[in-house]
């Protein structure tokens, strides 16, 4: 990590004070991912010393529409705080927010620590606790969602908040691939995929998670929750908006964005 790594990171705490900033381009290259990943360890390591405690972890970037919208092209990951979880069928207030947008996905407790850089898919199929649907408020530090991959992946996978499911099911006999998403904004359809759409299965994108971790040394542990990624295109929230989430033969899940 070097000096510009913790000005970048300086400048991304600052704007959730005091709104967005600029693209990071004039000091961190766009496809620099190492670079963008040691910001984000500096700010997550500082979050952890003001008291934050770490969660789980959220696959971003692992959906061919998510990917088009932001004009990237590779997963990323981010960290999960205890204070953005929001409660199931709960509020989220629009003044903890700057330009946030939902997006529905699978959703895994983990069972099992996940430390081998080689984990499989069936080593996640079998680590895994439960299952729920979710809904991730993403929101970015950067002026206009004019962001690169090294953008995304300092700001913490342009992460904010998530909703979890109070009721998660057991693996065995689900069909994550196929299971259908619709998203629903004031009861009208704002968002439809299919499971597939997480590098065509949630356990694939899960287990993608799980050997990046490992291999980083920091493997996800007996208790995490892990956000496997978008099922389909992101929705731009406006204050009053109820959302809701409903993934077939899994689950629902909703908040309320208003104070």
């Amino acid at each position: 990590m070097t000096a510009t790594h913790e000005a970048v990171a300086r400048r991304l705490r600052d704007a959730y004070a005091g709104g967005v900033v600029p693209p990071l381009r004039d000091a961190l290259d766009p496809t620099d991912a190492s670079g963008a990943y040691a910001v984000q360890t500096i700010n997550t390591r500082f979050w952890e010393a003001q008291g934050r405690r770490i969660v789980g972890r959220k696959a971003g970037l692992t959906a061919k529409a998510v990917q088009a919208q932001l004009g990237v092209e590779q997963p990323d990951f981010g960290v999960l705080f205890d204070d953005m979880r929001v409660a199931d069928r709960g509020r989220l207030d629009p003044a903890r927010t700057i330009q946030p947008k939902a997006e529905a996905e699978i959703a895994f407790i983990v069972g099992a620590d996940l430390s081998d850089p080689d984990t499989t898919t069936e080593q996640v199929a079998a680590a895994v606790a439960s299952v729920h649907a979710a809904i991730e408020i993403v929101d970015s530090r950067i002026a206009d969602w004019k962001i690169t991959f090294a953008d995304t992946v300092a700001d913490n996978g342009s992460s904010a908040f998530f909703v979890l499911a109070d009721d998660g099911l057991s693996l065995a006999g689900l069909d994550l691939e196929g299971a259908a998403m619709e998203m629903t904004v004031n009861g009208a359809v704002a968002s439809t995929g299919v499971g597939a759409a997480a590098l065509g299965n949630p356990l694939n994108a899960a287990a993608w998670l799980a050997r990046t971790l490992a291999g980083r040394g920091e493997p996800l542990k007996a208790g995490d929750i892990l956000l496997a990624g978008a099922l389909g295109p992101m929705v731009t929230l406006t204050p009053g908006d109820h959302v809701e989430a409903r993934i077939a033969g899994i689950g629902t899940c909703s908040f309320t964005y208003k104070a």
